[in-house]
């Protein structure tokens, strides 16, 4: 679907043409066309084709789509691959795509299975005509660039549910198995992220370093700019993988402990109830010759001395920590 077809020149908007004058306007070297289009049919994108003159192995990977990140040269076209990632209310990550081709004086951006728009990236270039006037390679900027101003939000998203995650395993609020399901679903998510954001740190050097495109060398300035913001998203990744391999050890040593702590307890009490037994299995034995049997107090002394043992066998293992309460957990103060 055709979402804005215009043309700019000298950093304003001229007017919006229909799709059969496109070739007409990018014959002209002080204007260039740029056309939006949205979940495109395999006819308009042949449509496209003809007018802007796109290869076709690019035109293939754009009605394909799951194609990675990447930047791509066509002779003079420059072919560019994004992941749109959105966040949906459940807290999932949604992938899309959009495609940018472009050349000296045209853009055409197709987005594939993504409700984010560009919108406002079309009105932030035309409120910025000094910019503008660098034609294609501006617009090529601002697209990446709100593409990827779109990724910090998701990574501030990933590093509040991870401390959450790290709340709730110091807190007990969570089971062992939630909360292995809660990191195991975080790492599936920031993998979704860092598939996007890797190849894509890669592939942009290609603009502001060495052999640069020409419609992108007034703009290196610009490109390393986004080298930057994909260099601090990188850092990040790395930062909540580190973290996320930091709480599986860290919940896999409160499992341990945990289980520590119920063996300990049992052992306690087993030891309460093991006393009286060796006292009343010593008296049990049918030996002939054994003194207490015939004392007329022995009887009340063996249950006097059960239980004189049993408390100060309970008061020692409930000062040593063994008899707590089976939701006893271990307190860990984080500072900032």
């Amino acid at each position: 679907m055709l979402i804005n077809c215009a043309v700019y020149q000298y950093g304003k908007k001229v007017a919006d043409i229909p799709k059969p004058e496109i070739s007409d306007y990018i014959e002209q070297s002080d204007a260039f066309v740029w056309v939006a289009l949205r979940d495109p049919e395999p006819e308009e994108l042949d449509e496209m084709r003809e007018e802007f003159g796109l290869h076709e192995l690019a035109i293939e990977d754009v009605q394909k789509g799951h194609q990675m990140p990447k930047v791509e040269e066509y002779g003079q076209t420059l072919f560019v691959v994004l992941h749109l990632l959105e966040l949906d209310a459940e807290g999932k990550i949604q992938i899309g795509e959009v495609g940018i081709f472009v050349g000296s004086n045209y853009v055409l951006s197709i987005r594939n299975r993504s409700r984010t728009n560009f919108l406002n990236v079309r009105e932030r270039c035309e409120r910025e005509p000094h910019l503008l006037e660098h034609g294609a390679g501006f617009v090529l900027y601002a697209l990446m660039d709100a593409v990827i101003d779109r990724y910090f939000p998701i990574i501030r998203a990933l590093e509040a549910e991870l401390e959450n995650i790290e709340a709730k395993i110091f807190s007990g609020d969570s089971t062992t198995r939630a909360s292995i399901e809660e990191i195991y679903m975080l790492k599936r998510k920031l993998m979704i992220v860092q598939h996007s954001v890797n190849p894509l740190h890669e592939a942009i050097t290609r603009l502001h370093g060495g052999r640069v495109p020409h419609v992108c060398s007034p703009l290196q300035e610009y490109y390393r700019d986004l080298d930057d913001h994909l260099g601090r998203i990188t850092h990040s990744i790395e930062g909540i993988r580190d973290m996320l391999n930091t709480a599986i050890q860290v919940n896999l040593s409160m499992i341990s402990l945990s289980e520590s702590a119920v063996t300990k307890k049992l052992a306690a009490w087993a030891a309460l109830f093991a006393v009286p037994t060796m006292i009343a299995g010593v008296y049990g034995m049918n030996f002939e010759h054994m003194p207490e049997l015939k004392w007329a107090f022995g009887y009340p002394a063996a249950l006097t001395l059960m239980v004189v043992l049993d408390i100060g066998l309970w008061f020692y293992f409930k000062r040593a920590g063994w008899l707590g309460g089976s939701d006893q957990m271990i307190t860990v103060k984080i500072k900032d």
